[in-house]
């Protein structure tokens, strides 16, 4: 008898907890909230500090660069492309990382003259970040995660990588680090 009675009461705490759970509806509410790249405040080679919000309004490149990389020669046709379109509302901003064979050794200095030396440019650099693993800089945390930048996940394949960043300080595309600066991928999309 004292069985049954306790089968008895299991039961019904078992019916009544599952008549309770069809009941409740749950609510979960993904907020997620697009940010744009002009939260961010950077310091640029010579250390002093870039803050992106001066960016507004311009189509703006983002490209993780290296100095001993079989991409390297594209700084020829970031430069040429910035030098066509800076007064078109465009601008590029270039993050040295040495996340990929250890491409990026040099320091900010030296960055800066060999981008100087070599390649003339004239287009904002920024100091060294990183751009993946646990290190990786909130900037391209955002580039990266959709969950941030409110388009796409991307991971950043190799150096010379180009994230596209519209009028609004949103991301529009990923190019690839194969596509050269001066591609129509990239060129058709400053025009427009």
């Amino acid at each position: 008898m004292k069985n049954l009675l306790h089968f008895a009461f299991a039961s019904f705490l078992f019916w009544n907890c599952q008549g309770q759970n069809q009941n409740k509806t749950i609510t979960t509410t993904n907020t997620m909230e697009k940010q744009t790249i002009y939260q961010f405040k950077v310091e640029d080679l010579s250390g002093k500090t870039f803050d992106f919000a001066t960016l507004k309004g311009k189509k703006i490149l983002v490209v993780n660069t290296a100095s001993k990389c079989g991409l390297t020669p594209q700084y020829k046709d970031l430069e040429k492309i910035y030098k066509e379109y800076k007064d078109k509302g465009f601008v590029i901003v270039g993050f040295p990382a040495n996340n990929f064979g250890h491409q990026e050794p040099g320091t900010n200095s030296e960055i800066e003259t060999f981008c100087e030396m070599n390649y003339g440019v004239t287009f904002p650099m920024m100091s060294k970040i990183s751009v993946k693993g646990s290190d990786m800089h909130p900037i391209y945390q955002f580039l990266t995660q959709k969950a941030k930048n409110g388009v796409q996940d991307s991971d950043v394949q190799w150096n010379f990588q180009k994230y596209l960043i519209n009028e609004k300080g949103e991301l529009a595309k990923v190019i690839s680090p194969e596509v050269l600066p001066t591609d129509d991928a990239i060129v058709s999309w400053i025009k427009a």
